[in-house]
């Protein structure tokens, strides 16, 4: 079997402000959604959303559904009515049909914020109330309109039938194939060292000497008490520091940091705090925390990111033959000639 994708990530913010500074550009990353989840994150760290499954992409336009009353209320075919709004109800069992339909990586995000549930209920409603309006205006049967809906009902009828006829066995993959594409990929997924790293952050502007002298000496007086028995960086930078917070910036890979601030960071001990390090945006001041030695991710961790991927990408190749030999046993016939007319007549 071909060696599966690796997919890079673009540019990654881990923490805003002053921190940015000693952040690296570019990040690569391991199996699609398959990194393994720091300690503790960069603070203040910024994550994305978990992508909402299929109507549940976006919630602001549907309105909240009414609650009152639901539980005593009963659907079509004795369900429990889940949600209503106006005319419309939301069962148990169409809800748990709408959930089987999903594939499987949003199932797993409805798995892990169960709040996407209530999301994909809403916009449930709000579809439903569209359709009611739909419905009320015959705006459907318009001829334009009309055949528009043919279209999308014979490119869905298309699409899910494909679907059934390039799913592939649930057999696949075996263990064999799995621990083959594994030792191929080993490679893409090392992960890098990393550093728990803290920072204290003086500002200055490159070309404004008065305040480069100013920076110059908040840093050193800044140093001396970090020099002095006991001194409590966390504290210093809570007080002094230019950025928010106690400077904390969490773990940080190593590839992610610039490489100024990587060079003091390499040789520090544990707990040990380097020197001042100038940047175009001020100064800094690094304290290492702990470090987490490179590693190789097993099996058993990437092993669900693998069987969806290696599955994904057989129900691909499915699919390609599946068409490719219907076309064979039903050859197409193109009128070239006509179809060069119609695109001159469209230039036109």
């Amino acid at each position: 079997m071909k060696r599966l994708s690796v997919i890079r990530s673009s540019r990654s913010i881990l923490v805003a402000g002053a921190a940015l500074a000693i952040l690296g550009l570019s990040v690569a990353t391991v199996l699609a959604q398959s990194a393994p989840a720091p300690q503790r994150p960069a603070q203040p760290a910024v994550k994305p959303k978990p992508a909402a499954p299929a109507a549940a992409t976006s919630t602001s336009a549907a309105p909240a559904p009414t609650t009152q009353g639901i539980a005593s209320t009963r659907a079509t075919g004795g369900d429990d009515v889940i949600a209503r709004v106006g005319e419309a109800n939301i069962s148990a069992e169409e809800l748990r049909a709408y959930v089987g339909a999903l594939g499987a990586r949003e199932q797993a995000a409805l798995a892990k914020d169960p709040a996407l549930l209530s999301q994909a209920v809403r916009m449930l409603l709000a579809n439903r109330l569209v359709l009611q309006e739909v419905m009320a205006k015959k705006w459907d049967q318009q001829p334009n309109v009309a055949a528009q809906l043919d279209r999308v009902r014979e490119n869905a009828m298309v699409e899910i039938y494909l679907q059934s006829v390039s799913t592939p066995p649930e057999s696949f993959p075996s263990e064999d194939e799995l621990q083959k594409v594994y030792d191929a990929n080993r490679g893409a997924l090392l992960v890098p060292r990393q550093f728990y790293l803290a920072q204290i952050f003086v500002a200055a502007n490159e070309g404004d000497k008065v305040a480069e002298d100013k920076a110059r000496k908040s840093i050193e007086a800044i140093q001396a008490k970090l020099r002095a028995p006991g001194a409590d960086f966390g504290a210093i930078a809570q007080a002094e520091s230019d950025s928010k917070g106690s400077g904390d910036l969490g773990w940080v890979a190593e590839n992610q940091i610039r490489p100024e601030i990587k060079a003091q960071v390499q040789g520090l001990a544990k707990n040990a705090i380097s020197e001042a390090v100038r940047l175009d945006d001020g100064w800094h001041i690094i304290k290492l925390i702990d470090t987490k030695a490179a590693y190789t991710r097993t099996l058993p961790e990437v092993r669900d990111q693998l069987v969806q991927q290696m599955r994904s990408e057989r129900a691909a190749v499915l699919r390609r033959a599946y068409l490719a030999e219907l076309l064979k046993q039903n050859p197409p016939i193109l009128n070239e000639l006509a179809l060069s007319s119609l695109l001159d007549n469209s230039r036109k």
